[in-house]
């Protein structure tokens, strides 16, 4: 990769990323604006609490095209949580009349005001961040010392950074993401020194990978990447980073510097399987898919993705279990939702073999030959020094096992289980076609696997 290569692949993306002047000054009077305005509303509930703009928007690192704006309402600490929640709540309604309420740990106001969306987050002033009464107090905390640490150059270097993670899948902190949070992606800037600095480093890295910002030399984390939180020691900020994301990474930033293009950071939108093309797949690998479909619980997605990925390992390890030989598995979620499990085998013999204990352990070989001796059973017979019997197998197919109550002894989320109980189907072999309509792109994703 020469030098140049990398230079003008990252302008480019930066002519796409930073933003014009005339959008960094709608989006300063839009939010000097709301500030204002919850200025005035607060005083009337708590003349000691104040108000301040956080996040990406408020440390020049926002990308082209975001509009969100984050303002917090820093209320007096000794506030108890419920009068926090209800004078939140009054503020929030008063800068923002058309307004809704989402709840994150407690409730916020969150609206539209001149085409930016607005959070409006009440939260406690707490000293220092390690002791926080709500998540969100951390918050001001991050904004302060990330507006002291990077200066404009490497904010214009998170931008890319920010780029490029989202062009390679990887960016956002939710749990259906568990990738690489806004706050995460600027304090590894800051740590390696830049956007090419942190590829050059990601290429090489062997977890675990730790950063300590402030030599905290704090706990021992479990977790690929380690980023010990600079205003809170007992926090890693990368927690929530996969193993997988990780290692996408280092793929990613391996083939970036050897070939810098810009479609990395805007690759090209996968084109949806129709229900012809997945029959074309599934023919095509000769394999048996199963999926089971059923109406998405009602829940965030923080809430929602963890029970479906803890469910869809369920029904893959009992599938194992059974002898079907899953492939690969994948979770979708929309207005339905599906565990998706590729079978390398369709049927089982009506027979499987079942080892006994060796002959010489008298009291539990008796007990054995004692169950099958009268049973429908082949044998027992001996090989080597034990018994052995041929029995009926009680589930020969996918369809067997998930299309009965045997489903709901395998390890399932609380809320994806409720929602079994109440209804679902079971779809194997080219019947997966049905879901083509509503998940087509995710089926694209999955049958054309990428890093």
């Amino acid at each position: 990769m020469s030098e140049d290569a990398f230079e003008e692949t990252v302008a480019a993306v930066r002519e796409r990323v930073d933003p014009s002047p005339e959008e960094r000054e709608q989006l300063r009077a839009a939010a000097d604006e709301i500030i204002e305005r919850a200025e005035t509303a607060v005083a009337e509930y708590s003349p000691g609490a104040d108000v301040m703009q956080v996040g990406s928007t408020a440390r020049g690192t926002w990308i082209s095209g975001d509009r969100d704006i984050d303002v917090f309402v820093r209320f007096p600490a000794d506030l108890d949580r419920e009068t926090l929640e209800e004078y939140g709540l009054a503020v929030g309604h008063a800068v923002l009349p058309d307004g809704h309420e989402e709840y994150a740990e407690h409730p916020y106001i969150k609206g539209e005001y001149e085409g930016f969306d607005i959070d409006l987050v009440p939260c406690f002033r707490v000293p220092e961040a390690p002791a926080i009464r709500s998540a969100v107090d951390r918050t001001p905390f991050h904004n302060e010392y990330l507006r002291e640490h990077l200066d404009e150059s490497l904010a214009a270097d998170v931008r890319v950074a920010k780029q490029f993670l989202k062009g390679i899948g990887v960016y956002g902190s939710n749990l259906r993401t568990e990738g690489f949070s806004g706050y995460l992606t600027e304090l590894l800037i800051y740590e390696c020194g830049g956007f090419r600095a942190f590829l050059e480093a990601a290429t090489d890295w062997e977890p675990p990978v730790v950063f300590d910002p402030e030599d905290h030399a704090a706990q021992e984390f479990d977790d690929p990447l380690v980023v010990i939180d600079p205003t809170d020691p007992e926090r890693n900020v990368a927690a929530v980073l996969s193993a997988e994301n990780f290692a996408r990474l280092q793929h990613h930033a391996r083939a970036f510097l050897d070939e810098p293009t810009v479609e990395r950071f805007f690759p090209s939108s996968t084109g949806a399987l129709d229900a012809e093309g997945v029959r074309e797949q599934v023919e095509e690998r000769g394999t048996t898919p199963v999926a089971v479909r059923f109406d998405a619980p009602d829940l965030v997605d923080d809430q929602l993705w963890p029970q479906l990925r803890r469910s869809l390992m369920g029904v893959a390890n009992e599938l194992e279990r059974r002898g079907f030989d899953p492939l690969r598995w994948e979770t979708f979620a929309d207005e339905s939702a599906v565990l998706f499990v590729e079978c390398a085998v369709a049927e089982r013999p009506a027979v499987e073999r079942h080892q006994g204990p060796p002959v010489y352990v008298r009291q539990h070989a008796t007990g054995f030959y004692e169950k099958y001796a009268d049973s429908e059973a082949y044998g027992p017979f001996i090989e080597d020094d034990r018994y052995v019997v041929e029995r009926k197998r009680d589930v020969r197919t996918p369809r067997e096992l998930l299309d009965s109550d045997r489903l709901f002894d395998v390890a399932l989320g609380a809320h994806v289980e409720s929602a079994l109980r109440e209804e679902y189907e079971v779809l194997v072999g080219e019947e997966v076609t049905a879901l083509a309509a509503e998940f087509g792109i995710e089926l694209a994703d999955y049958f054309s696997p990428r890093p």
